[in-house]
């Protein structure tokens, strides 16, 4: 029973029994609706173009919904024309500008099949639902048309609608308009399971479309903790964050996009290796930079010089925490400058590469005062980066280690096991944990270091956390026994390059590790899914994504173009409808052509998953949240009616 003091703070709201009746009305005709379609989505690392093209068509549910309405109507050819338009209608529109004889014929014609299908895709939502998503300037407008009945008279009053638009030259943007609102009504709720940056160009515009759209939530993956820990100036998330970039050319977001100035770093880096041509460093150009174009030759330099910089800093972190066990990986001591080698667990390799300028074999891990001056300037740009620092704060207070939500988990990484199938013990500050226990205390770590860091310690310390969950064994979001970024740069033999990974990834192979994790996550593993992405699926090597007998799904496809050679395809997207579970599987992105035209190419709709009734809001979570206000509204109602608390009319 709430308290009094809440239900007068209800009353403000409800100021009468009339309200209260009214709004618990309104709530329980919400909990016959079916549930909303849930999207989710993993490892976008970065590829705003294409990310933006899997969410705008529902991942290939609105071309269904199109086909559902005009299938006997329409030649394919016409619904991937409207198609086209909804996904990209600025595009389309300057295509059809050129080529149709009657650009106003055609707008209407548009409009009056984006309504069709809009009326589709809203219909699991309450009309006021409908209406709030409608763009403010044309709702009135929107709501006449998409609610319009069949009575002879009103057909010249929506027909006056329509021509009023195309007179008054505003088709162009109702059409945009409406072609957003039914983007918007596909994809009502969307579940981004980790790994937004790093690679592609362009995480900072995935973080604008994420804050801009509702019903989104973040389960963190390993490159997006990396950048949470630079955020809080920690020095190796920082080395490690520019380092990744600059290897993948990623030079107009990381200057232009976060204001974070790189000169420093380029200035040390050509006087340094001058005459260095850094083979092993040269960049991986995924996408020219259009506002910063460093020249390869440089943008190599800077990359060798960020490396040494980076193993400099780990080596310094590794030494401050030796309860991290990561001695193995301080390899800069390991180097016998005499010889030309390294050791690595006890072999020891030849270096491919022996041009180390800045690195003291007396004292490896310091920084030279230029060194020095380059991490000043980066950790200042970055913690004083306004932009960067809003992204990182939606990231805390939309996201998480991992979600549960109407029966299912999701998590980026893995769950730790043993060999044997039972869940890990990890140490971690002096005590043991496992599984759920062990996700939990790592979020509290996570929130602390960033909201609360702990008497004595800096948030760049505290932070620290997240450089562990970067690359340490131990760690649920890496999820192999080591990080061989300095073999790889250094050793010419690709086995010391191999990152074995750990047994999660055998074991779910298995349907009883889904039901351990589930279980031991406080759900049924009777109903219970788990959604996870990290490790790329092969699918050309006849990998698949469905795990444990149909209960882990692992939707790491390849969105990003650095995998998509390995991949073979361009990412997957699971959808939870309230009756189907379908894992659309993607090709490539293609960007407007010169001519105008693009294609969009329909992702392969995999059916995995159908239940027997279809599944209504109020069998969901959202739906005990609704069963609560309603008991809260009732508490009201009773104390209007017994005069508790005064009913104002």
């Amino acid at each position: 029973m709430p308290d009094i003091q809440f239900l007068k703070l209800l009353a403000e709201k409800y100021p009468n029994r009339r309200a209260v009746r009214t709004e618990i009305i309104n709530l329980r005709a919400i909990l016959a609706l079916p549930k909303a379609t849930e999207f989710f989505l993993s490892d976008i690392h970065g590829e705003y173009d294409a990310f933006s093209h899997f969410v705008r068509s529902g991942s290939g549910m609105i071309r269904m919904r199109i086909d559902e309405v005009f299938g006997d109507l329409l030649t394919e050819a016409e619904r991937d024309d409207l198609a086209s338009l909804i996904y990209n209608p600025e595009a389309e529109m300057a295509r059809r500008e050129k080529s149709e004889p009657d650009f106003d014929a055609w707008s209407k014609i548009a409009i009056r099949r984006l309504i069709a299908v809009c009326r589709v895709v809203s219909n699991k939502y309450t009309r006021s639902k409908v209406k709030k998503r409608m763009p403010d300037h044309y709702a009135y407008i929107m709501d006449e048309l998409l609610f319009m009945d069949d009575v002879p008279d009103r057909h010249k009053y929506y027909d006056e609608i329509i021509d009023s638009i195309i007179e008054y030259d505003a088709a162009r943007d109702f059409i945009e308009d409406i072609a957003e609102t039914i983007s918007t009504m596909m994809v009502d709720k969307l579940h981004i399971i980790g790994d937004i940056f790093d690679r592609g160009p362009k995480s900072h515009l995935i973080m604008d479309y994420l804050m801009s759209n509702r019903g989104v939530d973040i389960q963190w993956g390993n490159h997006d903790v990396l950048w949470m820990g630079a955020a809080c100036g920690n020095r190796a998330c920082i080395a490690t964050m520019i380092r990744i970039n600059v290897r993948y050319n990623n030079f107009d977001m990381l200057e232009v996009g976060y204001g974070i100035n790189l000169r420093p770093l380029a200035s040390l880096a050509a006087e340094i290796y001058a005459d260095d041509p850094c083979e092993y460093f040269k960049p991986n150009v995924l996408e020219t930079n259009k506002y910063d174009p460093i020249p390869p030759t440089l943008a190599a330099k800077m990359h060798k010089m960020i490396s040494i910089i980076q193993f400099k800093i780990e080596g310094q972190e590794i030494k401050k925490h030796p309860e991290y066990h990561l001695e193995h990986r301080n390899l800069l001591e390991a180097i016998d400058f005499d010889k030309g080698t390294v050791m690595v667990d006890g072999v020891e390799w030849p270096m491919r590469d022996m041009n180390l300028p800045t690195v003291d074999p007396k004292d490896p891990y310091k920084l030279t005062e230029e060194e020095e001056e380059v991490m000043v300037a980066l950790e200042s740009s970055i913690v004083n980066s306004e932009k960067l620092q809003t992204h990182l704060d939606y990231l805390y207070s939309h996201g998480a280690l991992y979600k549960k939500t109407n029966g299912n988990l999701f998590y980026h990484g893995c769950i730790l096991f043993n060999e044997d199938g039972t869940l890990k013990d990890v140490e971690f500050e002096g005590r043991k944990y496992k599984g759920c226990a062990y996700m939990q205390v790592l979020d509290e770590r996570i929130r602390e270091a960033h909201f609360n860091p702990p008497k004595g310690q800096t948030q760049a310390e505290a932070a620290s956390v997240m450089w562990y969950l970067w690359l340490s064994a131990d760690s649920p979001l890496f999820g192999k026994d080591k990080m061989t970024t300095f073999e790889r740069y250094f050793i010419e033999d690709k086995s010391t390059h191999k990152e074995h990974t750990v047994p999660y990834y055998k074991l779910i192979e298995k349907e009883e590790t889904a039901d351990i994790i589930l279980e031991d996550f406080g759900l049924n593993p009777k109903i219970g899914k788990i959604l996870n992405g990290h490790v790329p699926v092969k699918l050309k090597d006849g990998e698949t994504p469905i795990k444990a007998n149909g209960k882990l799904f692992i939707i790491d496809g390849g969105i990003s173009k650095a995998y998509q050679k390995t991949t073979g395809i361009a990412g997957y997207t699971a959808i939870l409808t309230s009756k189907h579970m379908y894992l659309a599987e993607h090709k490539p992105y293609e960007p407007l052509r010169k001519d105008g035209t693009q294609v969009f190419h329909r992702p392969v709709m995999n059916l995995v998953d159908t239940v027997s009734e279809r599944i209504l809001i109020r069998e969901t979570d959202n739906g005990a949240e609704i069963r609560q206000q309603i008991d809260n509204l009732e508490a009201l109602y009773d104390e209007f009616k017994n005069g508790g608390i005064k009913e104002v009319y």
